[in-house]
């Protein structure tokens, strides 16, 4: 079964929720039959790479809140983030263009380390000082190479604009085509949807259902034509 999960490195409810769902799958009876593939959704692309700015700036311009609202936003964000076992950081954090980690992750998928590099994007987004904005290309560069992937090739990927970008706009036109309007958006082996960053509870049954609904192999039978087994290929008998 494949799950396929669309996500920003900016929002932090797919932190949240990636991780609530990570609980659910581990529970889950056939974890190992379960291929988990992340796709690409950029909340914020229009704007522009060198567009760099506080979160709290960032909310206030965007939802008309105040500043007090916004930072109150933050720490339920912490909150809520706590409870799943993550780290947080409340204040001072900046917010960017994910086009460039996007990119990257799709690189990534092709290493077979994907998942390892959007954790520790993750990571550094929403628990770590150094920002994944700010220090630039360098340090997605760092973080790539933690996850297991080949610097130089890294360095390769982000330093050619054109890389990767048709695979992440293609995530993009499907969310589109699926009605995710807002992440994370999670879809279960393209039946079944679940929207936002829900309890691990509602994961562990949609897991289930998609599981037991999963549609079985319908055998044409083709009147005993040849084929090869573990034993070896039937070879046709001279008459």
């Amino acid at each position: 079964m494949r799950v396929e999960i669309w996500s920003d490195i900016a929002c932090p409810w797919c932190y949240v929720g990636k991780a609530r769902f990570e609980k659910a799958l581990k529970a889950f009876p056939h974890r190992d039959e379960v291929e988990v593939v992340h796709r690409s959704f950029e909340l914020d692309p229009g704007r522009a790479k060198n567009d760099i700015q506080p979160v709290l700036t960032m909310l206030t311009k965007k939802y008309g809140m105040s500043e007090a609202q916004a930072q109150a936003g933050e720490e339920n964000l912490g909150t809520q983030a706590a409870a799943e076992g993550l780290a947080y950081r409340t204040r001072g954090r900046d917010h960017g263009n994910t086009f460039d980690m996007h990119r990257l992750l799709h690189f990534a998928k092709e290493q077979g380390k994907q998942d390892e590099l959007i954790q520790n994007l993750y990571r550094a987004n929403f628990a770590e000082e150094r920002s994944v904005f700010a220090e630039g290309e360098e340090r997605l560069v760092e973080l790539a190479v933690e996850a297991g992937l080949d610097g130089d090739a890294a360095r390769t990927v982000l330093a050619d604009p054109a890389a990767y970008a048709d695979e992440v706009r293609a995530d993009e036109r499907e969310a589109a085509q699926l009605g995710a309007n807002g992440v994370p958006f999670f879809v279960l082996d393209r039946k079944y949807g679940v929207s936002g960053a829900q309890p691990a509870e509602v994961f562990a049954q949609a897991l289930t259902q998609a599981w037991g609904e999963r549609s079985p192999l319908k055998l044409i039978d083709d009147g005993g034509a040849q084929a090869c087994g573990p034993d070896g290929c039937a070879v046709p008998q001279q008459g």
